[in-house]
């Protein structure tokens, strides 16, 4: 590694961003002109969001002082102590006002509650939102369609169409919907459902999660038989061993990373207005579960912009949270007044509730200046006592504006008004993915631990330079452990130090990263998070590419008994798409971790010479000019054609590769030039890393065949993976064309342009 780039703050008036901050504004959230260029500031946006939130004050208060309000929330804002969900930032006090993220819609089972649902999602995702559904009130496959004389088609066709309908729809002209999709374990189709997604070109627009009841988790651990009911009848229409759907579950989850577990019971438990409905789905995320036609807007306290450095150590500042969280309490209330509802049911059902999400982010980088390793018991400890602060505090500013504003309408028939308890909104707190915004405060997401100590982003040249987490390279230099080549020997460990002999014991806990983590402590922290949330916890339990199904299994359990309401489970190299493993670089790493030679230490090159006839696998990519086609042909020795695919795995090399472009590409002998310039280079002995390297730098330069080079890149990666089991390949981000994506809170994302998709 020649260089380091480390981020330092850009001043920008009043607002302090990282240069990586403000790529992430300019692509996704500053208002831009006719002609597509940005049109306002970082401090205008946030200007533009406090003016436009403080006005809800006027309703309550003809004689508000707007202006006061406006500069509290603009200054609690333009710190990054505390950002709003992306809606919000986008919208308020824009043409849409749409300031939602959280939808759940009903799927009545009729073709008019179907389509309608369908029609209802397209609406809400055109302004920005995602949408959640329980399809288990749809009667199960070839069950009995009175009026037409015929048989249902089942929950699973449905959900096709669902998919389809996102597909075509674009969220703010900058990315797809997503949504949840969520069937009781109990509906007669679960084992097709638990299976929908083993292909992953299938339901794409979708997170699944299987509705787990008490029932069925008594009758899992006694090893009985447990019923199926058909949602139309109300009738047992069948028995099923529970132990052998729970083993279902797990495999495919294995596999894949879904489905998720949504413990509907406990959601239900917890659920402060009974009588108005029952909770059913949750958001895409899983953090939000909400009653049919309820929306919710979040927000999350910086937790890292919340603490003191005082005689040469950091502490909380309890105070400052505390001021924090009542002023974000008042700007989420406000939210629900300045919202402008897709549908008239959100409105009155919002309205009703009141539900608002306040949340955290930085909590891992908090950890860190603390000097506390997050898979410790203090580090558990930790997580209790901030997230029980902002609840309680949460809770005062709620009652506190109950007291001057009134209750949430639905109070009178609620668990609250049980409780004696007078309350503005019927939730207050939750922990939400913050992938975004906490790109854009400059910190680690929601409550999970940091997924590595280095990241890869492009810089003003063009070059793809890493990204160091300031405070590790402080505390070498503090301690006196840095040395030049301590973070090559990071990058060549993964992005991690654990095991690094010149970074002290200490120091290797505390800078501790996702994959250094057991699942049984990512549990262990969400439930921590869990006890103190009024909704629920958005969290990857991460398991390494070595674990079980019985592993997948134990975590079930764990989350069950710790009183989490749902969980995510994410094996290493589930996918054979996965695009990103621990943050090693292209160019520094092989197939099996280890740093490569450089090219100046490489013996000469010997061209291998292909004989006429050698194994391919081809590969469909859809491009935004049409289907092109991915061609990768091996070397396996002298293995018979007859037994090729029991060979590539054990000693396939890739040698050759070219595209088969869609026929509105241009330049396509350009093309051609580059997959048997790929080739050559291939049959010379270069790595496939440093081909997909160049091919990766290149994207940018091909112009008007770009979406086809990508599609090379992506192809061939995929191939490799599926082929040779290889866990460190790295995809480049569809948007962006070079950084890696990595799997967080749930969904994919890019760390340097802010592309995300769950």
């Amino acid at each position: 590694m020649s260089k380091i780039e480390i981020r330092k703050f850009k001043e920008n008036t009043t607002v302090q961003l990282s240069s990586n901050a403000l790529r992430v504004l300019e692509k996704r959230y500053l208002s831009k002109d006719s002609e597509g260029k940005v049109a306002e500031t970082p401090e205008q946006l946030f200007r533009r969001v406090a003016r436009n939130i403080a006005e809800a004050d006027q309703l309550y208060d003809p004689n508000a002082d707007l202006a006061a309000v406006e500069e509290e929330f603009f200054d609690l804002m333009a710190s990054l102590r505390f950002l709003p969900n992306s809606p919000t930032l986008m919208n308020a006090g824009r043409d849409l006002q749409q300031l939602s993220a959280c939808f759940v819609l009903p799927v009545g089972d009729s073709m008019e509650g179907i389509f309608d649902a369908i029609k209802h999602t397209a609406i809400i995702h055109k302004t920005g939102g995602g949408t959640g559904f329980s399809f288990s009130r749809l009667r199960p496959k070839n069950d009995l369609v009175r009026t037409t004389g015929g048989v249902a088609s089942g929950p699973i066709s449905f959900m096709k169409v669902f998919n389809h309908a996102t597909e075509a729809v674009k969220q703010g002209g900058t990315r797809r919907g997503a949504n949840m999709g969520i069937l009781r374990v109990d509906h007669p189709d679960i084992l097709e459902f638990i299976k929908c997604k083993e292909n992953t070109k299938e339901i794409t627009n979708f997170n699944i999660s299987v509705a787990i009841t008490d029932a069925f988790m008594e009758a899992y651990r006694k090893g009985e038989d447990f019923p199926l009911v058909n949602p139309r009848t109300k009738e047992v229409v069948a028995t099923i061993p529970a132990r052998e759907v729970m083993d279902h579950i797990a495999q495919q989850a294995h596999r894949t990373g879904e489905p998720g577990l949504f413990f509907i019971d406990r959601a239900n438990e917890t659920n402060p207005t009974p009588k108005i409905g029952e909770i059913e789905a949750t958001n895409p995320c899983g953090e939000q579960p909400l009653l049919p036609y309820e929306s919710c807007n979040l927000g999350s306290i910086n937790l890292e912009r919340h603490l003191i450095f005082e005689n040469g150590e950091y502490r909380i500042d309890w105070g400052g949270l505390e001021r924090t969280i009542r002023t974000a309490v008042h700007f989420l209330d406000n939210v629900i007044d300045q919202n402008r509802y897709p549908i008239r049911e959100i409105e009155e059902i919002t309205k009703a509730n009141r539900k608002i999400g306040l949340g955290v982010m930085g909590f891992a980088r908090m950890l860190f200046k603390l000097g506390i390793p997050y898979d410790s018991e203090k580090g558990m400890e930790t997580a209790r006592t901030v997230m029980g602060f902002i609840k309680k505090s949460g809770y005062e500013a709620s009652t506190g504006l109950a007291y001057q504003r009134g209750v949430y309408p639905n109070w009178e028939d609620s668990q609250h008004r049980i409780n004696g308890r007078g309350l503005r909104n019927s939730y207050v707190t939750t922990v939400a993915p913050t992938g975004t915004i906490s790109m854009i405060a400059d910190t680690s997401g929601g409550c999970e631990p940091e997924f590595s100590l280095i990241w890869y982003k492009n810089v003003m040249d063009g070059e793809h330079l890493p990204y160091v987490l300031d405070y590790f390279i402080e505390v070498a230099k503090r301690e006196g452990f840095w040395s030049d080549d301590l973070l090559d020997r990071i990058v060549a460990n993964h992005g991690s130090v654990q095991g690094i002999d010149q970074v002290p014991p200490h120091w290797q806990r505390v800078f501790v990263t996702s994959h250094g983590i057991t699942p049984e402590w990512h549990v262990r922290m969400q439930a921590a998070f869990q006890e103190f949330s009024d909704s629920a916890v958005s969290k990857t339990i991460n398991l390494p590419s070595t674990a079980t199904c019985d592993a997948v299994k134990q975590a079930y359990l764990l989350a069950y008994d710790l009183g989490c309401k749902g969980i995510t489970v994410y094996r290493d190299g589930a996918r054979v798409d996965q695009v990103m493993n621990v943050g090693s670089s292209p160019q520094h790493a092989s197939n099996n971790g280890e740093v490569a030679l450089s090219a100046s230490k490489r013996e000469d090159p010997v061209t291998t010479e292909l004989p006429d006839l050698i194994p391919e696998l081809r590969m469909k990519v859809k491009t935004k000019r049409g289907n092109s086609y991915v061609h990768v042909g091996f070397l396996i020795g002298d293995a018979s054609m007859g037994k090729i695919f029991e060979t590539l795995r054990s000693d396939g090399s890739i040698r050759e590769l070219f595209l088969s472009p869609s026929p509105h590409v241009k330049n396509r002998e350009l093309l051609d030039m580059v997959c048997r310039l790929g080739s050559k280079l291939l049959r010379a002995g270069s790595p496939i890393e440093e081909v997909l390297e160049q091919l990766v730098k290149s994207n940018d330069q091909f112009g008007d065949i770009s979406s086809d080079a990508y599609a090379l890149v992506k192809g061939l990666t995929t191939v490799v993976s599926r082929v040779q089991g290889a866990t460190t390949m790295q995809l480049p981000c569809p948007e962006c064309g070079v950084s890696p994506l990595r799997m967080q809170e749930g969904c994919l994302l890019c760390s340097n342009c802010s592309w995300t998709k769950c």
